[in-house]
């Protein structure tokens, strides 16, 4: 049925099209004859005129006979005029009719099977946003995304045995006092580095358990880098469970937001993603562990979005260094940023820096591509900063950020 009435309403547009052509040039054709018309009442007016002026005598003979001749020379050319005009019936428009009708439906009948989707379905607003709906609703469960993505995250490198140790020791004590928080935070940290997610994931949430209403933003956020990373990627119905809790918690959180647009983006709605992004990205803070990923995605969400967007490069140079590079080619920017991140690694290599000097180098090496050198620079962070818990959060943060395994 539906298909009926697209090609009814398509045909009738057509038809009306073509009977506003046909009237226009009805409309020309008409005018034509009329002004022939005019023009040859004028002329003959003109020879009557001529007979006056001769018996008022204004013209002498010879001049009455030279304005005749040139009269009826206009006369008889606009009489042949008419003529070829014929008598403006539709009988004299109808081929130009015809070919008029047959372009349109014709042409327009050969474009739409060309570039169109014939028997193709009538797909409104509501029953598209109802099939997207539907299609998040059925995605894969967390436990199912990640047997998914097990075989292809980064490969983790192999741990010492002493480190093994530690884990056996740490299981251990877990399993006489499984509500021990610090026990449980190092558990989870230490299974996610070894690429173990799931008993990750399961001892952030015993976490998640244990401190109820206690919960911090923190607690939630970890819960949810866990799954995701996990799932390759994937927002998962749980881990959108999470971070609506992490939302309704702290609204202003920036990990939230920027994972209530993943979720929004791999659900099929990029126009709601795009501008929680946006504003993720514009407003900062700059050093947050996820502006690299939505610098390398935004572009797309956006387009997804109906909206052309060129996200701001990587941020950091002063006003001097921006204005200059405003005129440089685009293989001259990229040497200056290359030429920045160099002088930030030379830095932190011969002078120390803190650890969110050392995330910046690993998310803007993850930004140019350069994974393998931002791996090595995390191993590095990592013993530099060894004794220090806060400090390798940071780093792990930042190597999250850009797909490396914790």
């Amino acid at each position: 049925m539906q298909f009926m009435v697209f090609w009814i309403v398509a045909l009738l547009i057509a038809l009306s099209v073509a009977a506003t052509l046909i009237t226009a040039l009805r409309a020309s054709r008409h005018g034509a004859k009329n002004s022939v018309q005019s023009d040859m009442a004028v002329y003959r007016d003109q020879l009557k005129e001529v007979d006056r002026d001769l018996a008022r005598g204004v013209l002498t003979e010879a001049e009455a006979e030279t304005v005749r001749t040139e009269v009826s020379r206009r006369l008889l050319d606009a009489d042949a005029r008419a003529r070829d005009l014929g008598d403006a019936s539709d009988g004299g428009i109808l081929p130009a009719a015809a070919l008029i009708v047959l372009v349109l439906l014709g042409g327009g009948y050969a474009l739409y099977t060309t570039i169109g989707a014939p028997g193709y379905r009538d797909l409104p607003m509501s029953v598209r946003l109802a099939e997207l709906s539907a299609a998040a609703a059925t995605r894969p469960s967390q436990s199912e995304a990640e047997a998914i993505a097990a075989p292809n995250l980064p490969p983790v490198p192999e741990p010492d045995a002493q480190f093994l140790e530690l884990m056996d020791q740490l299981n251990t004590v877990l399993e006489t006092r499984p509500n021990d928080l610090r026990g449980l935070t190092l558990l989870a940290r230490n299974e996610a580095r070894l690429g173990n997610f799931p008993a990750a994931r399961a001892a952030q949430t015993r976490i998640l358990d244990i401190k109820g209403d206690q919960v911090t933003a923190p607690d939630l956020v970890g819960a949810i880098d866990i799954m995701v990373f996990g799932a390759g990627g994937f927002v998962s119905p749980e881990a959108e469970e999470l971070i609506g809790q992490l939302i309704t918690r702290f609204p202003a959180n920036g990990a939230g937001q920027y994972y209530t647009g993943l979720t929004l983006a791999q659900n099929g709605r990029p126009d709601q993603a795009f501008p929680i992004w946006r504003r993720l990205l514009e407003n900062g803070p700059q050093d947050a562990p996820w502006v690299p990923i939505i610098q390398q995605e935004i572009t797309q969400v956006a387009a997804a979005a109906g909206v052309q967007y060129q996200p701001p490069g990587l941020r950091g140079p002063d006003a001097d260094t921006i204005a200059a590079a405003e005129g440089m080619s685009d293989e001259d920017r990229q040497a200056m940023v290359q030429g920045m991140v160099e002088g930030l690694a030379e830095r932190l290599a011969t002078e120390g820096g803190t650890a969110a000097e050392w995330a910046q180098l690993i998310r803007a090496l993850g930004v140019l591509g350069d994974t393998a050198r931002a791996r090595a620079i995390v191993a590095e962070a990592g013993t530099v900063f060894a004794a220090d818990v806060s400090a390798l959060e940071t780093i792990e943060a930042a190597a999250t950020a850009i797909g490396l395994a914790p």
